[in-house]
């Protein structure tokens, strides 16, 4: 009985030492608000429009229990592949709306008129993963969002203009948040 307790307490931290915590996507402010237990959520959505066929649309969350809201904007993208498709979806919080804004003129201004000497990464992120940017690319330049940090699927890639148009439609979700 003594040997078996003894192998039982030196066995333990090996197996405490292998199990792996278990990471968590990381979550925007509309999305937390969404997720709280306890409560009555109504999601309301706004269409705003398409770049590069990604939805881009407001979300208002409302409680019903206690009247909070908070309103965030939406990107939506279809994921074609051979075995069928998946919708991929990202939020943005109403804060981070001018940096995405400023990024994006940034990189339309300073960024993508320069001939790049090597391969050159530009990238906004937000804090529940959402990515969007630029490469460079044989001496031209490549727009891209990641709707999702930890998913190659969740890619929209852009062409010429898209990053205007994108402009335009976040201008218009900000004048609804």
């Amino acid at each position: 009985m003594k040997k078996l307790i003894l192998i039982a307490v030196l066995a333990l931290p090996v197996f405490l030492y292998g199990q792996k915590e278990v990471d968590q996507k990381p979550a925007s402010n509309a999305d937390k608000f969404s997720d709280k237990t306890g409560t009555l959520i109504q999601k309301e959505y706004d269409p705003i429009g398409e770049v590069a066929k990604c939805k881009i649309q407001v979300v208002t969350f409302k409680d019903l229990l206690d009247g909070h809201k908070i309103t965030a904007i939406q990107f939506e993208f279809e994921h074609h592949a051979s075995y069928g498709s998946e919708t991929k979806l990202a939020v943005l919080d109403a804060d981070e709306v001018d940096g995405f804004m400023a990024s994006i003129r940034i990189i339309r201004e300073r960024v993508m008129p320069v001939v790049a000497a090597k391969y050159t990464e530009v990238s906004f992120k937000s804090r529940s993963g959402f990515m969007a940017g630029c490469f460079s690319k044989k001496d031209k330049w490549s727009g891209y969002m990641k709707l999702s940090q930890y998913d190659s699927n969740s890619f929209v890639f852009f062409e010429e203009g898209d990053f205007n148009k994108l402009y335009a439609l976040l201008q218009a979700a900000k004048a609804k948040l």
